[in-house]
């Protein structure tokens, strides 16, 4: 579905991202896992046309992205849940969501109900600012969003971030249906344990260069990966 090749991206004369090389299957859950500043997040701003690669392909359903501004690619199904949440703390819940839908004409009723049949809490909330959320909530409402442009690929960067160990469990549950549900995922997560025991397949980042890969399960067992990413 996605296919990355020879990826190469600057940041003024720093080179982030080395020429890497990844698929992303349909409906599959793929993790990228690395230290900070190893390129993933590069690597996910660059599928996004944040960020212009310096040289490389990014294609989608067989078409050349590569370079194409953010508005053409959410127009093509591939949105981005950012590190952060980057929600909008004085618009309520309901308001952010339909922001989600901003390219969409048609009746988001259908949408709205598969977001809080999803998050119960956000139906519960739909009238609050975004900004009086706890942590978890504003997560649950960045995902929301998302979703909201109907994506048949949801980039997720570092989802658990700053949030406590019980709703980092119900977020990548969330995670999960979402994929049975037809999405496909592209996941960057420090936390490697929970991103590999979600994932079906994983790839590890260091220096910009992607230098392993398997299923999640293998990599799990890897000796290097366990030394390295999961503190055994």
């Amino acid at each position: 579905m996605l296919k990355i090749s020879d990826l190469k991206v600057n940041y003024g004369g720093i080179e982030a991202v080395k020429g890497i090389t990844f698929n992303v299957p349909e409906k599959s859950i793929v993790t990228l896992i690395g230290a900070n500043g190893a390129g993933k997040s590069t690597t996910l701003r660059s599928i996004s046309g944040l960020v212009k690669p310096r040289s490389g392909k990014i294609e989608f359903l067989g078409e050349d992205i590569t370079g194409k501004d953010p508005t053409q690619i959410v127009s093509r199904g591939i949105t981005l849940v950012p590190e952060g949440r980057k929600i909008f703390p004085d618009l309520t819940v309901l308001e952010n969501l339909k922001l989600g839908a901003y390219m969409r004409k048609d009746n988001l009723d259908s949408d709205l109900k598969w977001v809080y049949d999803l998050f119960p809490r956000l139906k519960e909330r739909s009238w609050q600012l975004g900004g009086t959320l706890s942590g978890g909530e504003q997560q649950m409402l960045a995902v929301g969003r998302a979703l909201m442009s109907r994506p048949k690929v949801m980039m997720m960067d570092e989802p658990s971030l700053g949030l406590a160990p019980l709703i980092v469990r119900g977020i990548f549950d969330i995670i999960r249906e979402v994929n049975k549900q037809g999405v496909t995922i592209l996941l960057i997560e420090q936390n490697a344990n929970m991103a590999l025991q979600t994932a079906d397949i994983g790839y590890v980042m260091e220096t910009g260069r992607i230098t392993l890969s398997g299923s999640g399960k293998d990599l799990l067992s890897d000796d290097a990966v366990k030394r390295a990413y999961l503190g055994t």
